[in-house]
């Protein structure tokens, strides 16, 4: 109910960028240190002018509260700093104990309030009054992206007030409930129009982001993908191999002259289905650019399937290809390169795949497997490879 409210439904939200809003909840001290020291001073001078135990025991379940989220965020920040960082799944669940946090302060604060309506000091009223109006403005602020949070932080902030303002039954009580009660609900439209407003801005961005890492002829990633995703495919140690492949599309721009571009076009995007086919469970396939590509697998577990595959793409991207009434029959050339849990960096592993092309450009296609200790085996080209390096350079011929 409350996310169809909201405009959209919560789940329009990616993990990302839940993951982006913990990291943002424990990105400073600051609002914790105030809330402490303010929480301190409140509930000190009404504990001082009105000797009521009862509010001390609340500033003091308030500060405690505080302590704990600092401790959190002290510990969030030597985890994300260490060798072995939080991961996506560890950060998510961040969410529920910050819940906890937030809403139990908002008790608090709410109870000081009511608390302070019972004593009847107009001046202690004010105090707590104006830290549980500036702590509400601040839900509003900090926590736009999480409204089902925020909307029960601000009723468990508003209602113990409310409450025992209605219950004095007098008129000036009764104008203070009332004006809680506006203060709540203008804060969840405040909410709703935040939401709905991050939410647009979210999208927009994730769709530049998208449309920043793709080549957008083949559909597949380019350079800025692969220069952003591969040191950390590479850095992840739960990975037994990387291997990456650089390829190369022999006589491609002999069918590309004969036939005309829109033959070109689509022969790459068919070279980049197939590539995309043939990914494991994780990885990439990256267009670097006119007609080279790269596939990096992250799901392989041993040179002989890295090798299988480096044949399987030689195979499947030299096999014939029919484009607007012409078979189309191009050669390719792969380099690989194998991380085998080294700790070689994406720029030494590029290096070596391309060092590796070009031997195996030089031996007329095929593919070069170089692993960690810079071994090279090269393959002779499949069937097709060979007819396509042939002194015709490639088969074409129109449909009748």
């Amino acid at each position: 109910m409350l996310s169809w409210r909201m405009g959209t439904d919560s789940a329009s939200i990616s993990d990302a960028v839940h993951v982006e809003l913990v990291k943002t909840l424990h990105s400073s001290l600051v609002p914790f240190v105030l809330m402490g020291v303010s929480l301190t001073i409140a509930s000190g001078v009404i504990t001082w002018h009105t000797g009521d135990a009862v509010t001390g025991g609340l500033g003091v379940l308030g500060v405690s509260v505080t302590m704990l989220r600092m401790l959190g965020v002290l510990s969030f920040r030597r985890r994300m700093a260490g060798e072995q960082p939080l991961t996506k799944d560890e950060i998510l669940r961040l969410r529920r104990p910050c819940a906890i946090a937030t809403l139990s302060v908002s008790l608090v604060l709410g109870l000081l309030a009511a608390r302070s309506l019972q004593l009847g000091d107009p001046t202690c009223s004010t105090l707590a009054f104006s830290f549980g109006f500036g702590f509400g403005a601040s839900l509003i602020a900090r926590l736009a992206l999480l409204p089902q949070l925020a909307v029960a932080a601000l009723c468990v902030l508003g209602l113990p007030a409310i409450t025992v303002a209605l219950m004095q039954q007098d008129l000036p009580h009764l104008g203070l409930a009332l004006v809680m009660i506006i203060f709540i609900v203008t804060g969840f439209e405040l909410l709703r129009l935040s939401y709905r407003s991050s939410i647009g801005q979210i999208h927009l961005k994730e769709q530049y982001e998208r449309l920043s890492r793709m080549d957008p002829m083949t559909g597949v990633h380019n350079r800025s993908a692969l220069a952003s995703d591969l040191p950390a495919l590479i850095a992840d140690r739960s990975r037994p191999m990387v291997a990456i492949y650089a390829i190369d599309l022999d006589h491609f721009k002999a069918a590309n002259d004969r036939f005309g571009h829109p033959v070109g076009d689509a022969l790459l995007k068919q070279v980049a289905s197939r590539l995309t086919s043939l990914l494991g469970s994780g990885g990439l396939v990256v267009r670097m650019g006119g007609d080279e590509f790269i596939l990096v697998d992250t799901s392989l577990l041993s040179r002989d399937a890295a090798r299988s595959l480096a044949q399987r793409i030689v195979d499947v991207v030299a096999a014939p290809y029919y484009i607007d009434g012409h078979d189309v029959v191009i050669g390719v050339s792969v380099g690989a390169a194998l991380s085998e849990g080294q700790t070689s960096s994406a720029d030494v592993l590029l290096s070596r795949a391309d060092r590796a092309l070009y031997q195996a450009k030089a031996a007329r296609g095929g593919f070069v497997l170089a692993d960690a200790q810079g071994r090279e085996e090269a393959e002779r080209p499949s069937s097709w490879h060979a007819r396509a390096s042939t002194d015709t350079l490639f088969l074409a011929a129109s449909a009748a």
